[in-house]
């Protein structure tokens, strides 16, 4: 156990500077940026921080809610080849797009999430 709470630690430190996130394209139509979010969250995007009250609702925009939606199932698919595409409205960023109060989640976060369940 302490072997893997060790190696989660390094890669997590190690791997900072390659950290991706999953956004969706600057000047795609509403229409298409909401087909977009609706796919990602039915095929298991976690879309509960972007419903009214939760922490990622604003700011309340078609984009913001999409990205939030891509990026999460770019990382629960953990970032594999292809799953940044969504038919070309989105793609790979390494700049956090986070915003005030709302945090996206990239493999750093999720392995340091892994650390400190481990270390409780």
């Amino acid at each position: 156990m302490a072997a893997l709470v060790y190696m989660v630690l390094i890669l997590a430190m190690a791997g900072h500077s390659s950290a991706n996130w999953c956004v969706c394209k600057d000047g795609l139509s509403d229409a298409v940026l909401q087909k977009t979010l609706d796919y990602a969250c039915g095929a298991g995007a976690d879309c509960g921080p972007i419903h009214q009250n939760g922490g990622c609702y604003n700011p309340n925009t078609v984009r913001a809610h999409c990205s939030y939606a891509v990026n999460s199932y770019f990382q629960k698919k953990g970032q594999a080849q292809g799953t940044c595409d969504f038919a070309g409205t989105a793609s790979v960023a390494t700049s956090d797009p986070s915003a005030s109060g709302c945090v996206y989640p990239s493999s750093i976060r999720y392995a340091f999430n892994l650390f400190h369940f481990y270390s409780l």
